[in-house]
């Protein structure tokens, strides 16, 4: 897409044929009806997304079996939700056409793949996500281009049913060794929700459990997120690593990263800043231990304290190691930084607002999840948010991750 990557004109068959995002084409794509110059298209531009509309079926499910999850040599399925801006609203109704190489690497056609289509090869599909913003693809997993340092990769174009123009999304394997060289000559797009595909095994067959967010670190895009107090990173965004100091419980006196240390299933960061309430504080903590300990190593919890009113490194240590005595803690680890403005931590990765009394970040498989800024202790958000983690175990929370670096 978009990222001066240069693309490259793969030879196949004796012919040129174009990455997914500069080949020009004539498909059946509706005509745009703005006519103003100063018009910024939703996405950013994206030629040969156009794609999408040649030979778009006219009935499209919420799943579809690409021809590689039969050809393929390594079965991929790819599954998750499709949400709004706020990445808690299921969004119905939406159409993503996927496209990706083959296993040598190539955009290869077939004997039936449309000649306007061809420069997307027949690895290619569309599902439209159900009530609940369900979508589910069956295919193979992609190999990278022969010869080139891009990351394997697979292309998305999202068209939303009230928003007249499609745009792209591309996502990219953990475990692929191009991708970090990748990310760091690129940086991290995020478009539509994490670049990252975290894979599971289900015997040979990989599993991508991945979220979309709508509208998320889109350019243009015509929806603004909720005015509000915003605090931390957004949902459907990779939680960062960061290095706090462990003044009491797990991993008591080190600097160890949550998110790096204990990031396959699921994590809660509870952050609280320069206005905490104690009495607050106590009952959501006393709720976490509860939940650490029925979740067992499903879930790890974690306080971390970043007022920087007033800081004393060693004062903010017997602090806390005084709290952990008081409630008894055994598996919820207490934390803190300077600030959520250091650097040094790289606390201020995770884009906490001070002011705000609390934030609490819900990720799994290093994802955001969900979140709540502010949310007051009580019965009814205890059992909310015991309910967020039961929902988004998904179907394959049990299932071991390949062995990769």
């Amino acid at each position: 897409m978009k990222r001066n990557l240069s693309w490259v004109l793969l030879p196949l068959l004796g012919s040129l044929l174009f990455s997914s995002c500069n080949g020009q084409t004539n498909g059946t794509k509706p005509p745009t009806t703005s006519s103003s110059p100063n018009h910024k298209p939703v996405g950013g531009e994206c030629e040969g997304c156009e794609l999408m509309y040649v030979a778009m079926p006219d009935k499209i499910d919420a799943e579809d079996n690409s021809p590689g999850w039969e050809e393929g040599n390594q079965k991929l399925i790819l599954t998750g939700k499709v949400f709004q801006l706020d990445g808690k609203t299921p969004a119905a109704g939406v159409i993503i056409y996927y496209w990706h190489t083959d296993e040598k690497g190539l955009y290869s056609p077939n004997a039936i793949t449309p000649e306007k289509a061809k420069a997307h090869g027949h690895l290619r599909g569309w599902i439209k996500t159900d009530a609940s913003g369900q979508y589910t693809i069956r295919t193979s997993r992609p190999a990278a281009y022969p010869g080139e340092d891009i990351p394997q990769h697979i292309h998305l174009s999202i068209k939303e049913p009230d928003i007249e123009q499609e745009y792209f999304a591309d996502l990219y394997f953990d475990d692929d060794p191009l991708y970090l060289k990748h990310k760091k000559k690129y940086g991290k797009q995020d478009r539509a929700g994490t670049e990252i595909l975290r894979v599971v095994l289900n015997e040979k067959v990989q599993i991508a459990e991945h979220n979309i967010i709508l509208g998320l670190n889109i350019p243009h895009y015509p929806r603004k997120a909720d005015a509000a107090m915003q605090s931390g990173l957004n949902i459907g965004e990779d939680q960062p690593s960061f290095m706090p100091y462990h003044a009491y419980g797990p991993d008591k006196g080190t600097r160890t990263c949550p998110v790096c240390k204990y990031g396959r299933y699921h994590g809660i960061v509870y952050f609280v800043g320069n206005n905490p309430n104690w009495d607050v504080i106590k009952q959501w903590l006393a709720f976490l231990e509860q939940e650490s300990r029925k979740r067992e190593s499903y879930l790890k919890a974690y306080f971390v304290y970043g007022n920087s009113q007033q800081y004393n490194k060693a004062t903010r240590e017997k602090e806390l190691t005084a709290l952990g005595k008081e409630l008894g803690l055994q598996r919820t680890a207490l934390t803190f930084v300077p600030s959520y403005a250091d650097t040094e931590s790289e606390a201020n990765l995770n884009k906490i607002n001070p002011e705000a009394q609390s934030t609490m970040i819900v990720y799994k498989h290093r994802t955001i999840v969900d979140k709540f800024i502010n949310l007051p202790p009580s019965e009814e958000n205890f059992r909310m948010l015991s309910a967020v983690l039961d929902k988004t175990r998904g179907n394959y929370f049990d299932l071991p991750e390949p062995t990769h670096e």
